[in-house]
């Protein structure tokens, strides 16, 4: 039986909060752009790729302290390619390929939601310095990274 811990479950909820907030602002950079994963997609990826990645290793330690590790081996990695699975076909879902030209759109947007998931991974691992550095970068080739191009 699972042993019943507040004190896990709300750093597991402030993880989780932390990485909607995080992937929030990110979301709300794709909003204002128009695009098709704007505010509540991003925060959804984000908090829900941190929410399942602490269940999953949660679900590790339960595995290993029950003696069924012998039985059952557990890998935390496939709760990462779970993620990026389910994530990549949510990408797959806002890219449009126009149909009287060659041009794809919403790349970028696709690319930023897979992004958002790996904050949240980050922010369920408790990398908190990498996991504001890279909103941050995102951020930025979002913005800073379409001026220069289209000047070019």
């Amino acid at each position: 039986m699972i042993e019943f811990n507040w004190n896990s479950e709300l750093l597991i909820l402030l993880d989780v909060g932390i990485a909607a907030l995080l992937t929030g602002l990110i979301g709300l950079e794709r909003e204002v752009k128009d695009k098709p994963a704007g505010f509540r997609t991003n925060m959804i990826v984000g908090g829900s790729s941190a929410l399942l990645l602490s269940l999953g290793q949660i679900l590790v330690e339960h595995y290993v302290q029950s003696d069924m590790e012998n039985i059952i081996q557990p890998d935390p990695t496939r709760i990462l390619e779970a993620i990026i699975l389910g994530i990549s076909f949510i990408g797959a879902g806002t890219i449009l390929k126009a149909s009287d030209e060659n041009k794809v759109y919403n790349l970028t947007t696709a690319a930023t939601v897979l992004f958002s998931a790996g904050i949240g991974i980050a922010v369920a691992l408790e990398q908190y310095v990498l996991a504001i550095t890279a909103t941050l970068l995102i951020l930025v080739i979002n913005r800073v990274a379409k001026i220069i191009y289209n000047k070019a």
